[in-house]
């Protein structure tokens, strides 16, 4: 008798491929986006423009993200029950609009999003997946662009690899300048060489 392989529907993989197929099917919207919503979940941003380092992970068709995040509600990890409908997503794709627009090497233009407006128990989780799955290179490489400014006092720490590439968010200047542009361009040389944008859509 041969044996039939046997489809389980929350088998870590297949959760993966449904959550990427279903990410894909949203959008893209250009930046910044135009209309509020409510709701929190997960985001990736694509890149379409001419910055020479990114020229192998451009994605014309907003199928291979340059970063994948997630935006969970207002209170949530401190427990709190939400009382009224969230912005979280929508806050943080402006916020991700902001740090692009002040890149001094960099064009808000060549950017579109996908998002999926997604329960928050689930949010970690999604966004867990979206990371193994593409790698994107902003999640893993050029790490940094998602922080926040770490305010007045706490700024001993190292310049993200991210601000090192791409200069003009202020708060970043008052860290310590330990990367430059060139370090951080053969440490994403490196990635690419080894971790190539994967072509294998689900």
């Amino acid at each position: 008798m041969t044996d039939i392989d046997e489809y389980n529907p929350l088998d870590y993989e297949n959760l993966t491929r449904n959550l990427v197929r279903e990410l894909l099917r949203r959008g893209p919207f250009p930046l910044p986006l135009q209309n509020v919503f409510h709701g929190s979940g997960v985001y990736a941003l694509f890149y379409d423009g001419e910055f020479m380092p990114y020229r192998a992970i451009r994605s014309p068709d907003a199928v291979f993200p340059i970063y994948v995040g997630k935006a969970v509600p207002e209170g949530a990890r401190k427990g709190r029950r939400m009382t009224r409908p969230s912005r979280a997503l929508h806050r943080r794709l402006c916020e991700h609009y902001e740090s692009i627009n002040q890149a001094t090497n960099l064009r808000i233009q060549d950017f579109s999003c996908r998002f999926l407006v997604v329960t928050p128990l689930w949010i970690t989780m999604a966004e867990r997946f979206l990371i193994e799955y593409f790698r994107s290179v902003w999640n893993v490489c050029i790490e940094g662009f998602g922080l926040h400014d770490p305010g007045r006092g706490r700024h001993e720490g190292e310049i993200p690899w991210w601000d090192a590439l791409h200069p003009g968010r202020a708060w970043a200047k008052r860290l310590r300048q330990t990367r430059i542009a060139q370090d951080a361009m053969d440490r994403l040389a490196h990635f690419l060489e080894e971790n190539p944008p994967r072509k294998d859509l689900p």
